[in-house]
C-alpha cells in the first residue's frame, strides 16, 4: 500500500486510481471515490456510465486495476460486512426455491453450509422477513412474485447476512410507488442504525428527495459529495451531455 495514503476506518468503501477495461472498451477510468460510514449514498449517470461495473469491480466480481478498501482495510470475499444485491434481471427466478430459502441464504456464511441453523439463526431469519413486510410470502416460490415483492426478498437476505456496507445495484427498478417509499423508508432506517448504503438508481426526478449523498458518474466520477452540493446544472450536463433535458429547474434524461 502507498505510503502516501494510509487506511481510513472512518470510510465504508474508498476506490483509488480505478480503471476496468473490456477488451478495448474503457468501462471505468481514474475513478477515485469515498464513501462515509453511515451514509446514503446514490450513484446516477446515463446508459453505459459504469454505475453496475463500479460495484463490481469493488467486489472482485471483474478484472480491474487500482485499489479498493473497505473499512479501512482489502476486501475479502465472503466478507458478512459487505452485502451485494444485483439487479433484478440478473436473477434466475425459475429456479424452485421459496422466499424463505432465498432469505436463509443470508446466514450461510456465518452458519456454514453443512450446519444446522440454531434458534437464534432462524431468528434473524424471520426478523428480517418481517421487517421488509414479506413474512406471509415466506412459502411462496420467487417466480410467483410481482418485481416489488422480489426486491423485497433480496433485501432481506441482505439483512438477514448483518452487513454494515449494503451495494445495491438499481433496487427501485420496476417496482410500484409504495414498495419504493417502504423500501427507502428501510433504507434511511438502516442508515441511522450506522450502516451504509449504496445505490445505483437511475431516476434523476426523484434523487434529490432520496438521498442525501450523491455520485454523478460516466465512465469517470464528475462530481460527488453531499447532494445539495452536486446536484447542480453544470454537473449535469457534464455528466449527460446531449442527453439532458432541464426544465423549469427540474433534471430529466433522454
Amino acid at each position: 500500500m502507498s505510503a502516501c495514503i494510509q487506511p481510513d476506518p472512518s470510510l465504508a468503501l474508498r476506490v483509488v486510481s480505478l480503471e476496468v477495461r473490456y477488451e478495448r472498451t474503457v468501462a471505468l477510468k481514474d475513478v477515485d471515490l469515498e464513501i462515509p460510514v453511515s451514509s446514503l449514498t446514490g450513484i446516477v449517470g446515463p446508459n453505459g456510465a459504469g454505475k453496475s461495473t463500479l460495484l463490481k469491480a469493488c467486489l472482485g466480481l471483474v478484472t480491474s486495476r487500482g485499489r479498493i478498501e473497505f473499512f479501512g482495510g482489502p476486501y475479502r470475499r465472503g466478507d458478512p460486512r459487505v452485502v451485494y444485491v444485483p439487479q433484478r434481471r440478473s436473477i434466475d427466478w425459475d429456479f424452485p426455491v421459496t422466499v424463505e430459502d432465498v432469505v436463509r441464504q443470508g446466514r450461510y456464511g456465518h452458519v456454514g453450509l453443512l450446519r444446522r441453523f440454531s434458534d437464534e439463526d432462524q431468528k434473524k431469519v424471520a426478523d428480517a422477513m418481517e421487517r421488509c413486510g414479506i413474512s406471509a410470502l415466506a412459502s411462496r416460490q420467487i417466480g410467483e412474485l410481482s418485481g416489488g415483492q422480489q426486491q423485497r426478498v433480496f433485501l432481506a437476505r441482505a439483512l438477514c447476512q448483518g452487513g454494515e456496507l449494503l451495494l445495491l445495484d438499481e433496487p427501485f427498478t420496476g417496482i410500484d410507488a409504495a414498495t419504493e417509499d417502504a423500501m427507502l423508508t428501510l433504507l434511511r432506517d438502516l442508515r441511522d442504525e450506522g450502516n451504509t448504503i449504496v445505490v445505483v438508481h437511475h431516476d434523476l426526478g426523484t434523487v434529490r428527495d432520496r438521498f442525501e449523498r450523491l455520485v454523478l458518474m460516466n465512465r469517470r466520477i464528475v462530481a460527488a459529495g453531499l447532494t445539495a452540493d452536486v446536484f447542480s446544472r453544470e454537473n449535469l450536463q457534464s455528466t449527460y451531455g446531449d442527453r439532458l433535458a432541464l426544465v423549469d429547474g427540474a433534471a430529466v434524461s433522454q
